[in-house]
């Protein structure tokens, strides 16, 4: 069989499973909608903002790679228009950013509209001047946080400051450390520093050639030992981390077993032991999982030239 042909099944089945979550994503919006009067202090970040980032930085990816038909990137943009209605047109991330001048998560929320042409100018100057002082850039973030807030601000377009090797050195993953002592934290923050090395898969070649090497060799055995408890949150951003590489593996086995845990509806649950039966709480508990879904799909469709 040819390598086409090896590669046709995880593209049909990314595309139904991505399809499927981004679907759900959309149908679901409104359980991330911020309360009337939200003010820059967004009193508990994560029951609605953080999730609101993530739904953009899906739908933007979507959007950037044009891999998925119309009707999903049509889905999509209507997302970032609700996310970017509910940010007031960007003035709650303009009026947080004002008032904390070195938090940083304004900026790593503004780069997933500004992505796809959102702008705005008056954030937009604060970012530049803030990007400028080494308070903003220093900020104590652990390793793979700092990597975000240097991406974001390189694709925003100010002034990209970063020492990236230093930056990348700095990391678990580019220590190159003993495999087995990876675990299910250190899992995730290793998948973030490819992310935004890598740009969410924009520049692959941006993954230094040792790191390239060590992941071809780990990040199978690491895949199949979370296929093996069902932690389908962390499957799926070991496959983005996949369509991140120069060559990425296309894992087959590990895309249909991801697409047999998906529910009809698009609803892909975050582990194999958490319950979906509470519907208030379906939102909250496994949003993130049809995120990455998204994602993982829209970078695999976009490396296989769909």
């Amino acid at each position: 069989m040819t390598a086409d042909g090896l590669a046709e099944p995880v593209r049909t089945t990314a595309l139904r499973t991505g399809t499927r979550a981004l679907r759900w994503l959309h149908r679901n919006r409104a359980q991330s909608t911020f309360t009337d009067g939200a003010t820059a202090e967004l009193a508990e970040p994560d029951s609605v903002y953080k999730p609101m980032a993530e739904l953009a930085l899906a739908a933007s990816l979507v959007l950037r790679d044009a891999a998925f038909p119309a009707a999903e990137r049509d889905a999509a943009g209507e997302l970032l228009d609700f996310a970017w209605d509910q940010l007031r047109g960007g003035d709650l991330l303009y009026e947080r950013q004002l008032r904390f001048p070195a938090m940083t998560d304004p900026l790593e929320t503004y780069v997933h509209f500004h992505r796809v042409g959102y702008r705005h100018e008056r954030l937009q100057a604060l970012l530049a001047h803030l990007s400028s002082l080494t308070s903003y850039r220093e900020y104590e973030h652990v390793p793979n946080r700092r990597m975000a807030v240097a991406n974001a601000t390189r694709v925003i377009g100010v002034a990209d400051r970063t020492d990236w090797p230093a930056r990348t050195a700095a990391t678990w993953l580019g220590a190159t450390p003993e495999p087995w002592t990876m675990d299910w934290m250190t899992a995730y923050h290793m998948t973030h520093t490819v992310f935004h090395l890598t740009d969410w898969g924009a520049e692959p070649q941006a993954l230094p050639p040792r790191l390239r090497d060590y992941l071809a060799t780990w990040l199978p055995v690491w895949t199949d030992v979370w296929l093996e408890i069902e932690e389908w949150d962390l499957v799926t951003e070991l496959l983005i981390v996949d369509a991140c590489m120069p060559e990425p593996a296309f894992d087959p086995v590990a895309w249909q077993r991801l697409a047999a845990a998906q529910h009809e509806d698009g609803l892909l649950p975050r582990d194999g032991r958490t319950g979906t039966d509470d519907e208030d709480r379906q939102f909250d508990d496994h949003y993130h999982t049809a995120v990455v879904a998204t994602v993982a799909a829209t970078l695999v469709l976009t490396r296989l030239g769909a």
